[in-house]
């Protein structure tokens, strides 16, 4: 074999060696990211329209909420915001809206007590989805009654199913154990 063929023949392994390395490498990312963000992957990839931009737009989440400092509470914080969310459970009962409004506004104290920007709420779920993603499905369904509720278009059963999904990401913020939970919810009075 002459030197010219020598060096196609290298040229073309070492290019096929590279597209089969890009390619597992593209795997093992798509893996990594749909493990991370479970229904977010999904719902990111319907809403993209594509796979490649989906995982790019998450890819950057993550870069985006690397970059943030993000910290656990204290635990003397933990429990008075704890205490906080049972009084507005307890509100629920005589005044859903209101409590309903002030499930969202300390779900948005905790954020920002943990370090996530608050704000925009696009931008709220996109930090959230990438250390919460088993529950940013519930901010989004709260935040939707709650705009249902402003417009006049939410029953009592919407409030309280608001009320739920606000307490899954309020769960999950405060990382508390479902045991401290299910303590909490004990009285019939305080269950939603």
């Amino acid at each position: 074999m002459d030197q010219n063929a020598t060096v196609i023949v290298v040229a073309v392994v070492v290019a096929i060696a590279a597209m089969v390395a890009w390619m597992l490498w593209q795997r093992q990312r798509s893996s990594r990211l749909r493990q991370r963000f479970g229904s977010e992957y999904e719902r990111e990839v319907s809403r993209a329209g594509d796979v490649r931009s989906a995982e790019a737009e998450l890819a950057a989440r993550e870069k985006r909420v690397s970059r943030l400092a993000i910290h656990p509470l204290p635990p003397d914080e933990a429990r008075r915001f704890a205490q906080a969310w049972r009084t507005i459970q307890t509100q629920f009962v005589d005044d859903p809206r209101g409590a309903v409004r002030e499930a969202d506004k300390v779900v948005g104290e905790v954020m920002l007590a943990r370090g996530y920007p608050v704000g925009d709420f696009e931008q709220q779920v996109a930090d959230i989805s990438v250390d919460h993603p088993d529950v940013v499905i519930n901010y989004r369904a709260a935040r939707d009654i709650a705009e249902a509720h402003a417009r006049g278009e939410a029953s009592t059963e919407d409030l309280r199913q608001a009320m739920v999904h606000y307490r899954a990401l309020f769960r999950d913020l405060l990382d508390l154990p479902e045991r401290a939970t299910a303590e909490s919810d004990a009285t019939p009075a305080r269950r939603i």
